[in-house]
């Protein structure tokens, strides 16, 4: 189906690392190519083109473009889908500012001195993803694929963590709170999630009880982001031991014979396995206890069942 005067502005956080921006590349061809829709992707901060940047974009390419939905591909609203983004599109944000409430951000701050926004059109801003059953069948491929990748053979017992960055906003503790009990129910996996950061429980928290409950000789741990960056890259790598923190923010990977090395090629979807011989990394103060297997697929990227769920969110703006 074709809309000649409609287009998607697909938004994302933007990173300071090239990953993300190939996997939303990726995402914006997929779209474009399952839809029909013209569409571009917006970085919200850090990477080009920016929001205002893709919308002149999307107006250059289609002179008579009418109207534009912006869809943000982020899993849980929080302070970027509700604050953040609508200002930088000129739009009334959802909410009040938790960080500046009086809306007079310090000279410096990404909301100072914005673009304006150039479209006399309709611009309709979306809601984030959220728990969409979609997702499921995500979550469920990940751990598949990484069971493959196991060194253990297919008796040992296996247990899954589902990870999620933490906001200290409540919306991401609702998003995996009802994405996590839709998975619960349908996986005889024993399993729990857990916050890299922010909020409570952090992942060796919950690594911790989810093993001490369970006999679990191997641990899938799937991260519940869209796309790679330094939070999946680095950040949950150390927690996991997969990377050792020397304390000055240099990280340096572990070699095991009998392991792959973890580090991503952003491409394969594939799961990247840590043996029996952790080292055991703070998180808050918490040690992770468990000595068994990890394994760590790669987040969601540009996943067929994403471009699924994305176009659904445009179809029922229409």
């Amino acid at each position: 189906m074709s809309y000649e005067d409609t287009a998607v502005l697909l938004l994302s956080h933007g990173s300071t690392l090239p990953y993300a921006e190939e996997v939303f590349k990726k995402i914006c061809a997929k779209f474009k190519a399952k839809t029909e829709f013209d569409a571009e992707v917006g970085y919200m901060k850090v990477a080009k083109p920016n929001l205002p940047q893709a919308i002149e974009i999307l107006k250059e390419r289609n002179p008579n473009l009418k109207r534009i939905i912006a869809t943000p591909v982020f899993l849980a609203a929080g302070i970027h889908t509700n604050i953040d983004i609508p200002i930088i599109l000129g739009l009334e944000p959802k909410e009040v500012d938790p960080r500046q409430p009086d809306g007079n951000y310090p000279e410096g701050h990404y909301l100072v001195g914005l673009e304006e926004v150039d479209f006399d059109g309709e611009l309709d801003l979306l809601g984030p993803i959220g728990p969409n059953p979609k997702l499921l069948d995500i979550i469920n491929n990940k751990i598949s694929a990484a069971l493959e990748e196991s060194e253990l053979d297919e008796d040992a017992k296996t247990g899954v963590l589902l990870v999620v960055h933490g906001s200290r906003l409540n919306y991401s503790k609702e998003f995996i709170t009802d994405l996590f009990g839709q998975f619960e129910e349908q996986t005889d996996y024993p399993c729990d999630f857990g916050f890299m950061e922010l909020v409570d429980p952090n992942i060796p928290t919950s690594i911790n009880k989810l093993t001490s409950e369970n006999e679990v000789d191997r641990l899938v741990v799937v991260p519940v982001f869209i796309a790679p960056g330094a939070h999946t890259t680095r950040d949950i790598p150390t927690i996991l031991g997969f990377i050792e923190d020397d304390g000055t923010g240099h990280h340096h990977h572990h070699h095991h014979d009998h392991d792959h090395e973890h580090t991503h090629d952003h491409d394969h979807g594939h799961s990247h396995s840590h043996g029996h011989h952790h080292h055991h990394h703070g998180h808050d103060d918490v040690k992770m206890e468990f000595e068994g297997e990890i394994l760590y697929p790669d987040p969601i990227c540009d996943d067929d069942i994403l471009i699924e769920i994305l176009e659904d969110m445009v179809k029922d703006a229409l």
